[in-house]
């Protein structure tokens, strides 16, 4: 791997837990590449500026929740590298699986974006990859109505440690050919929250490229699923669902 290769990185905040964020950003900015961290603060005062300071970190402070899209494209034109990281800011992982995957992305042109094995802090694994949502596949996993079927649209019926190119992989940590991810014109603003890594894949899957599951390399996601534990994130989650099925068809 060429160290020469430049890597940015975005990760958007929003009242940010600082100690699990302070894990994240020093994981980035722990690899052994050109980098530069992009902290895109939604939140409504701007701590976090005075706690996280390096010449590799540029802190943009928006005063109000636009979202978590929204957020990432406002330096979509800042962006100048080989690679670009769309990282949330609950994850911790080892600075040399981007070398890894970087690898990946070099050998594979028809890839856009590649993402590790996603494992918790306990160490069990994340089903990060799924078929493309369809309406009856979000309510049957809500409901676990065909408890088989549900398994199948996370791929739980093949060899989870192979890599392959799946339909959709939930964003907690994309890893871009920065070239492909500006083409794409990065996320679509008009969802606030949920489903705009699964109408990105969407977008990849129809410009003819793929995304790569890459297991033989993993991070710890502290994933929350706060759709299910807020009533106001789950009516997030059921406005950004409708959105999607209006763009892109209810099957």
């Amino acid at each position: 791997m060429n160290k020469e290769h430049q890597i940015t990185a975005s990760i958007v905040l929003y009242n940010q837990n600082i100690n699990v964020l302070k894990k994240t950003v020093t994981s980035f900015l722990n690899t052994p590449f050109k980098k530069k961290l992009f902290l895109i603060d939604n939140s409504k005062n701007n701590q976090v500026k005075d706690i996280l300071k390096s010449n590799e970190i540029e802190y943009v402070f928006t005063g109000k929740n636009i979202g978590f899209g929204k957020a990432h494209n406002l330096i979509l034109n800042k962006i100048q590298s080989d690679f670009h990281l769309i990282l949330n800011p609950d994850v911790a992982f080892s600075p040399d699986i981007i070398s890894a995957l970087m690898n990946q992305l070099l050998q594979n042109k028809e890839v856009s974006f590649i993402t590790p094995k996603v494992i918790y802090p306990d160490k069990s694994l994340q089903y990060v990859c799924r078929k493309h949502p369809t309406l009856f596949n979000l309510i049957n996993r809500n409901l676990k109505i065909f408890k088989r079927l549900a398994l199948k649209n996370q791929y739980r019926n093949r060899d989870l440690n192979k890599p392959f190119y799946p339909d959709f992989i939930h964003g907690c940590f994309m890893l871009f050919k920065t070239e492909d991810f500006k083409i794409l014109n990065g996320f679509d603003k008009r969802y606030f929250l949920y489903m705009e890594d699964a109408d990105l894949c969407r977008k990849i899957d129809r410009s003819g490229k793929k995304i790569m599951y890459f297991p033989e390399v993993n991070i710890i996601h502290q994933h929350q699923k706060g759709s299910f534990k807020s009533l106001k994130l789950f009516f997030y989650h059921i406005s950004s669902a409708i959105k999607y099925f209006l763009k892109w068809g209810f099957r």
